[in-house]
């Protein structure tokens, strides 16, 4: 049976991969940062909620090279992709004042356990005092949830300290 999945930047990373497994060693050739794809947690969790163009940021590969790379994998044609600026500038922004941080919250644990800090996220967002800032840490840039919360009206920044170490900060608009 022919497989119809079509891949395109809104595709699911865990589709892709239930659609075709042969394309984590190509994630992992694109970014070794993807060999946490191997991890069957965070393949069952992170991944089932990870678009393509924000697995682009995580992975730091233009989201067009990336696209046709796993297009041209499985024999589909190219597509003309818009790239999506998302990545943090260098500049920090006037908003984030590190002594204004109201609530912390270092998700590495939780993630290797394989939970999805989503739903603590939001709710601790909707306790955060006005002005107050929240200051959310990861081993991956968390590309869906920063998608979420800007969604929710905050104001998102992310700093990478190492390569397995982000901090995001968010602020109520």
């Amino acid at each position: 049976m022919e497989n119809r999945l079509i891949i395109t930047p809104k595709t699911k990373i865990g589709e892709m991969l239930d659609a075709y497994p042969e394309l984590e060693a190509v994630l992992i050739g694109l970014a070794p940062t993807f060999s946490k794809l191997k991890n069957p947690i965070l393949r069952k969790t992170i991944a089932r909620v990870t678009s393509i163009s924000q697995a682009a940021l995580v992975g730091n590969v233009p989201l067009g090279k990336m696209v046709n790379t796993l297009r041209k994998a499985v024999g589909q044609d190219e597509e003309d992709v818009q790239e999506k600026s998302g990545a943090p500038s260098g500049n920090l922004p006037s908003w984030l004042n590190f002594d204004n941080i109201g609530l912390r919250y270092d998700a590495r644990e939780a993630i290797a356990a394989g939970e999805h800090p989503l739903t603590q996220v939001m709710r601790e967002l909707n306790q955060l005092p006005d002005g107050k800032i929240y200051e959310f840490i990861t081993p991956f840039l968390p590309a869906p949830l920063l998608d979420k919360v800007a969604e929710k009206g905050y104001n998102c920044y992310t700093i990478r300290e190492s390569e397995n170490l982000f901090k995001s900060y968010f602020l109520k608009k």
